[in-house]
C-alpha cells in the first residue's frame, strides 16, 4: 500500500519559483528512485526529473535543465521538485511517482506507484 500525495502546485507567475512535495504513505519506499513527470492537456506525459534511491543521482528533462531541482529527504520519506524560472510552458499537472529501480529512470513504464497530480500553472 503505497500512496503519493502531491503538494505545492498553484497559480504562479512568469519567472516565478514554485516549491512542490510528494509525501509518500503507507510501505516505505526511500529505498527507490522517485520521478516527477508533468502532462498538459492534448499532451503526453512528460519527464521532468528523477532521483536516485539514496539521492546522489538525478536526472532532468531537457525542458527543465537548469531551471528545476529534485532533491530528497529519505527521513521524511518525501521528494521535492524546486521549480523556479518558471514558463507558461511550464503549464501541467505534476505527478510524482515511485520506482522499482534505483537509479533514476526517464519513461513512464520505470514507475509503479503514482500520486493523483497537482496542478501548475504559469502566466504570462
Amino acid at each position: 500500500q503505497v500512496q503519493l500525495v502531491e503538494s505545492g502546485g498553484g497559480l504562479v507567475q512568469a519567472g516565478g519559483s514554485l516549491r512542490l512535495s510528494c509525501a509518500p504513505s503507507g510501505r516505505t519506499i526511500s529505498s527507490y528512485a522517485m520521478g516527477w513527470f508533468r502532462q498538459a492537456p492534448g499532451k503526453e506525459r512528460e519527464f521532468v526529473a528523477a532521483i536516485s534511491w539514496s539521492g546522489d543521482s538525478t536526472y532532468y528533462g531537457n525542458s527543465v535543465k537548469g531551471r528545476f531541482t529534485i532533491s530528497r529527504d529519505d527521513a521524511k520519506n518525501t521528494v521535492y521538485l524546486q521549480m523556479n524560472s518558471l514558463k507558461p510552458e511550464d503549464t501541467a499537472v505534476y505527478y510524482c511517482a515511485a520506482s522499482v529501480y534505483l537509479n533514476p529512470r526517464d519513461t513512464v513504464s520505470a514507475y509503479v506507484h503514482w500520486g493523483q497530480g497537482t496542478q501548475v500553472t504559469v502566466s504570462s
